[in-house]
């Protein structure tokens, strides 16, 4: 019964096997990729939060822009 479920009263194809493996091959990789990204966006955060902390104590005077000429 659970094979006719499945739609197929024979053996595994394949052709079906290598693509589930290939797929979960691909899932491994995408999430080793997005664990590498998630990593390099916190550090990345973290480097800018601490370049904040470095600029609060500095009063930096910028002139009022003009607008530009047309």
């Amino acid at each position: 019964m659970a094979k006719a479920l499945l739609g197929y009263v024979g053996g595994s194809d394949p052709r079906l096997l290598s693509e589930m493996r290939r797929l979960q091959q691909r899932v491994q990789d995408l999430e080793s990729e997005l664990t590498r990204i998630q990593s390099e966006n916190d550090a990345l955060n973290a480097a800018a939060h601490h370049g904040e902390s470095l600029l609060d104590g500095i009063d930096i005077d910028v002139p009022q822009a003009e607008p530009a000429l047309t």
